[in-house]
């Protein structure tokens, strides 16, 4: 069962964790050391003022961090407040999800998905082909077991990697990179189906997966995989 939408940011928390969480307030303030948006951004727990939206700006300061909040569709006050105080919407998301039992239907060819952890230097460098660096591999590292990483290969060539954790029955996928020349050959699909079998052995009945709006081609792939969108939000930040 699609857990409300709600725990989304506990599932983060858990999956792809910032360096610190910080409780102040109505809001949940992250650290994220370089990590990227989903683990510095401020999130909203309860009723607030202008006051505690004042006091979590000025610590996300203290933190070397710009203000970014993330919201819901619940969240719609807290966001008509922070686009009044000039804050730009970023990166709206949208959020699928899938029994895991219907991807893992199809079984991947033979040699082309390894469950690996800890990732091997190989893995490294088809990530930072995508941007995802030391930052973001110290949140994998600092994410919650059950997790794994998935090394694609293809034409007996090393393809593409992902990375995955669980919580609360609900097996997230992240930083899912396939290098430019392996694209349009199914890998990514593949690396899918491979995630939902390993969900399936690890007790998540579900997988999810988060992609921007804009991302079409991301859209397009989990869509064809037959995932439906089971929840949104988007970034609010200053200066963009």
């Amino acid at each position: 069962m699609t857990p409300p939408s709600s725990t989304i940011f506990e599932i983060l928390d858990a999956t792809w964790p910032a360096h610190r969480l910080i409780k102040q307030g109505p809001f949940t303030l992250r650290q994220g050391k370089g990590g990227g948006k989903r683990v510095s951004a401020a999130s909203l727990n309860d009723v607030f003022n202008e006051s505690d939206i004042e006091n979590a700006e000025e610590t996300m300061g203290r933190l070397s961090q710009t203000p970014l909040f993330s919201l819901r569709p619940q969240d719609r006050e807290l966001d008509r407040h922070l686009e009044q105080r000039g804050y730009d919407v970023v990166d709206p998301c949208n959020i699928y999800g899938i029994s895991s039992a219907m991807l893992a239907e199809v079984t991947p060819p033979s040699v082309s998905m390894f469950e690996i952890w800890e990732p091997l230097e190989i893995q490294k460098d088809i990530w930072a082909t995508g941007g995802i660096q030391k930052a973001r591999l110290a949140i994998m590292t600092r994410a919650i077991e059950p997790k794994t990483s998935i090394l694609m290969r293809w034409d007996n060539h090393p393809a593409g990697t992902a990375f995955v954790g669980i919580y609360e029955g609900v097996a997230m996928a992240h930083a899912i990179e396939v290098l430019e020349h392996q694209r349009g050959k199914g890998v990514a699909t593949m690396a899918m189906h491979q995630i939902g079998r390993w969900a399936l052995k690890h007790g998540a009945p579900e997988v999810q997966v988060i992609c921007t709006k804009e991302n079409k081609a991301a859209n397009a792939l989990y869509t064809s995989l037959g995932m439906t969108v089971v929840g949104e939000y988007h970034y609010r930040m200053k200066g963009i």
